[in-house]
């Protein structure tokens, strides 16, 4: 199988890459729409910036395919947070497929931001994403802003308030954790991710 992404000025390219090399999956990181529209799984990554992420799909023209996308479409950090309506980070309109604000975390002596390290995934509903995962599982997470827990939200974790982990809305799933950086808990949502029927 192969998989698409999309290129948006992340920079975790190179850990998705591998990550999904060591599952026997090829991967192709474009901002070629056509690529894009007929690839059979999609990864919006991010590390960096909402502004200039969303700046960038907006001048390859991607902002509005990706809201076409009828395959299996899976956002990462960042890439999760432009999935919903809003961003505070630069005060940036996201792609609208979520409804919801991300908002920036509020630290505390015990809680600083941004958020980095291992946090357990709470409250998991049953979902093709997070199939199998182990209860009490920890993923690990890069991050100063986060998406609220609501209706769309499949777990959540806690720093210090909960947040959206992952969600869903159709065929589109995000995860605020990493993926590629989270061990045996990240491989198995990654082969998930690779097993889900085409929407």
């Amino acid at each position: 199988m192969e998989v698409v992404i999309v290129e948006s000025g992340g920079a975790n390219l190179a850990s998705l890459t591998y990550a999904f090399n060591r599952l026997a999956c090829r991967t192709v990181i474009t901002r070629d729409g056509s690529t894009i529209a007929s690839a059979e799984r999609v990864i919006l990554p991010g590390v960096g910036a909402a502004g200039h992420a969303m700046q960038r799909l907006k001048e390859a023209g991607l902002a509005t395919l990706l809201a076409t996308l009828t395959q299996p479409v899976l956002g990462i950090c960042l890439g999760m947070q432009l999935l919903f309506e809003r961003t505070e980070e630069d005060i940036t309109q996201g792609l609208g497929l979520f409804s919801g604000v991300v908002r920036k975390l509020q630290p505390s002596p015990r809680h600083p931001v941004p958020h980095m390290g291992w946090n357990e995934l709470q409250d998991v509903k049953s979902d093709p994403l997070l199939a199998g995962l182990p209860r009490n599982s920890y993923a690990y997470f890069v991050h100063s802003y986060a998406a609220p827990v609501g209706e769309l939200t499949l777990a959540t974790t806690t720093y210090p308030a909960a947040i959206s982990a992952a969600v869903r809305r159709r065929n589109f799933w995000g995860t605020q954790f990493h993926p590629e950086r989270s061990g045996k808990t990240g491989t198995r949502v990654l082969e998930n991710f690779l097993r889900i029927d085409a929407c």
